[in-house]
């Protein structure tokens, strides 16, 4: 089993910068790829971006590709997701997950989820 929190979420004006945080409380944190999704209201969640469990390759999707990059410590047993240059195309709950070994760019392959972060972006 593996848990996930987010954090790091809030409220910040166009052009702003935020980071996110995914912890995970297990010790095997580093056998999983872990993913960014977003979900705004009335729309479906969205893939952000992907790193892989040995954090040698990340994938991204257009919309964020050059304003958003994920890192992680698997030491620390975390994931980040730093935004840049926030829109407010931007705004959505924000959610970590976990998938083991190979990353994956669609939500129904990931096995664990965290409970999400809201991001507002203001204009």
């Amino acid at each position: 089993q593996v848990q996930l929190a987010e954090s790091g979420g809030g409220l910040v004006q166009a052009g702003d910068s935020l980071r996110l945080t995914c912890a995970s409380s297990t010790r095997t944190f580093s056998s999983y790829a872990v993913g960014w999704f977003r979900q705004a209201p009335g729309k479906e969640r969205e893939f952000v971006g992907t790193i892989t469990w040995r954090a040698d390759n990340t994938y991204y999707s257009d919309s964020v590709k050059g304003r958003f990059t994920i890192a992680r410590d698997n030491d620390k047993n975390a994931a980040y997701l730093q935004m840049n240059n926030l829109t407010p195309e931007d705004s959505a709950v924000y959610y970590c997950a976990a998938k083991y070994y190979r990353e994956s760019f669609k939500a129904q392959d990931y096995e664990y989820w965290g409970q999400g972060t809201q991001v507002t972006v203001s204009s």
